[in-house]
């Protein structure tokens, strides 16, 4: 079965599972969708149900469609660079183009790049916080699935090495994200509120970071 979308075919993925009472349609991060449904629900029911969700489905594509394309290539700081092979030891940027050496530890070289970025923000946005909480720990690792992260208990907030391809505007509502969660555990109206506080376009960034 295939959905035609924008004049191109996406491939629809079938899971029939006993016990499952709802059905569920999500587009994957490969574009196809997947519909989730109950072992007894009939292909009739699936078409039908494709057909009055065809709007839904199409952004949920098109959000993909977007992710894919804000992650291919190699971006650095919200810039998006031409890939050339180079001798250098180190990367070199000029204008458009990034000359990277013959088998570099790219990420490795993210990491060391973030150490200083990462942390310099942390100071200027802990200074600028507008409460009084424990200066935080800081930890950078590759996360498939989560900007930041916060653990209340040791004030230890750990930031995703992607955001070094991105503009710092989003690392600044991560950090003061996570740092908002050593006052508020949950994400309360309170929690928001205080975000808002302190980064007051914090909704515009987070949509912008759904592309991601």
């Amino acid at each position: 079965m295939e959905l035609l979308y924008n004049n191109q075919k996406y491939e629809i993925v079938i899971e029939k599972k006993i016990g499952q009472k709802n059905t569920y349609i999500r587009v994957k991060n490969d574009c196809k969708v997947s519909v989730t449904t109950s072992y007894f629900t009939s292909n009739k029911y699936i078409e039908n149900l494709i057909k009055n969700n065809y709007s839904k489905i199409g952004k949920m594509i098109n959000q993909q469609e977007s992710k894919k394309k804000n992650n291919t290539g190699f971006f650095y700081l919200g810039k998006k660079y031409e890939v050339i092979e180079s001798e250098e030891k180190e990367p070199v940027f000029k204008d458009n183009i990034v000359y990277i050496p013959k088998n570099f530890d790219i990420d490795k070289w993210y990491k060391n790049q973030a150490k200083e970025l990462f942390l310099n923000r942390l100071d200027t946005l802990y200074n600028e916080y507008t409460r009084i909480i424990p200066y935080p720990k800081l930890r950078i690792r590759k996360m498939k699935t989560r900007w930041g992260v916060c653990n209340i208990q040791t004030h230890i907030i750990t930031l995703n090495l992607e955001l070094m391809k991105r503009d710092p505007i989003y690392l600044d509502y991560v950090i003061i994200h996570e740092m908002t969660h050593l006052v508020y555990g949950d994400h309360s109206k309170k929690f928001w509120n205080l975000v808002e506080e302190n980064i007051p376009n914090y909704k515009k960034y987070r949509d912008e970071m759904k592309e991601f």
